[in-house]
């Protein structure tokens, strides 16, 4: 995010001496992007971010996957995924159970109420969609409070834990990429600005506003990385808690955005699904459908029209309202809808024509478009409608 943002106490020039109150200095970190080729921000720490006393293996949750093989398309029930039990010690970290995933993404869902362990994906940026509940992600950047309807986008590598608030447990959707997630680029100026044109702004991203500084010693950080073997895990213990930060500023860092200041663009007629695009990552986009005014030409058909993915496949949350397109196949609050590529796709018998003349759509969904195929994980083959593929078909199965 090439927004620039100074938190905390840095000196007047980079890359030079920072001193305490007590005359010691502090150690700066670079944490940046693509080499030294991309955004980055500057953290002035008390003590040494690289320093490590223990480093052991962390057996990560089932993360294979299966073929999308025969082809079909699927619908997902997660709200069968997590019941009651278990809840109040489960936390948004280590409780994610894998639904879809491929070599570029992968999208998980967990319903938690326990805080969770220190932890820093360093694969990629992670983006989690709140579909309720509410609390604090404290990151070595700063807190950032968190809502129902909040994106939650962290770096790549960014140490951090999610602390829910209350008695309600927080259900969210998580989006872990093998890259980094960013607006659009055309919504961009070719020096990184929002346009006029997107349907946000830089006043809608929340940020941390002040250092959290934790104390503590022989702290444990879960770590997910690459090997050979694919992903894996690593508890390391470090010396010092790494919230130690005492100022950074930079255009990299953590920030939530609420799906409530997304403004929907509309036409006359059908607007196609870039058009509700909020975040792009490498072979993937994250869409998002909110309530708004449909099309108003006076022979529209508000509802999509059946389209074919020829080089992707589209993965739809429905996390809010009445999705009009959806009627009358099993789908609800909480579904996932996975149509491949390869396989035409539009609204359920009746949707069509139902739709003539609706003037607003009282919908929130978040979509996810790859373009390599997905495949189930153990979450996506526990929480499988197998009755969905047949519904077009008015339920008949051969």
């Amino acid at each position: 995010m090439a927004y620039y943002r100074q938190i905390g106490e840095v000196p007047p020039k980079r890359h030079t001496q920072h001193r305490g109150p007590d005359g010691g200095l502090y150690y700066e970190e670079l944490m940046g992007e693509e080499g030294f080729s991309s955004d980055s921000s500057l953290l002035y720490h008390r003590a040494f971010p690289s320093a490590l006393v223990d480093s052991t293996e962390w057996e990560l949750p089932d993360l294979t996957t299966e073929p999308n093989h025969p082809l079909r398309p699927r619908h997902l029930r997660l709200h069968e995924l997590t019941g009651a039990d278990g809840v109040a010690e489960r936390d948004v970290v280590t409780g994610r159970r894998l639904v879809l995933g491929n070599a570029d993404v992968r999208i998980s869902y967990v319903v938690a109420g326990a805080a969770s362990p220190l932890y820093r994906n360093g694969i990629g940026d992670e983006c989690v969609y709140v579909e309720s509940g509410s609390g604090t992600v404290e990151t070595v950047f700063g807190a950032l409070p968190f809502r129902a309807g909040d994106y939650v986008v962290l770096p790549r590598a960014t140490t951090h834990r999610w602390v829910p608030a209350g008695e309600e447990p927080v259900r969210a959707y998580c989006i872990e990429a093998n890259s980094h997630i960013t607006p659009p680029r055309r919504y961009l100026s070719r020096f990184g600005q929002l346009l006029e044109h997107a349907p946000y702004c830089e006043r809608d991203l929340h940020g941390p506003t002040e250092p959290l500084l934790a104390t503590g010693t022989d702290v444990e950080v879960l770590v997910k990385h690459r090997a050979s073997t694919g992903i894996v895990g690593t508890r390391f213990v470090v010396p010092e808690h790494p919230f130690d930060v005492v100022g950074w500023d930079g255009c990299l860092y953590p920030y939530t955005f609420n799906v409530a200041d997304f403004e929907p663009i509309t036409g006359r007629v059908h607007q196609p699904p870039p058009v509700h695009q909020v975040f792009e990552g490498e072979n993937f986009v994250i869409c998002n459908f909110v309530p708004r005014k449909v099309d108003y030409h006076p022979l529209s058909i508000p509802v999509p029209y059946y389209h074919s993915n020829v080089d992707s496949d589209e993965v739809m949350f429905y996390c809010g309202g009445d999705y009009e397109a959806r009627k009358g196949s099993g789908i609800g609050q909480g579904s996932i809808s996975l149509h491949p590529g390869g396989h035409s796709h539009g609204p359920q018998p009746g949707a069509y024509e139902r739709s003539i003349g609706v003037e607003f759509f009282d919908e929130l969904a978040v979509m996810v478009d790859t373009f390599r195929p997905l495949e189930l994980g153990e979450g996506g083959r526990a929480a499988e409608d197998p009755e969905y593929a047949w519904t077009w078909a008015g339920g008949r199965r051969r």
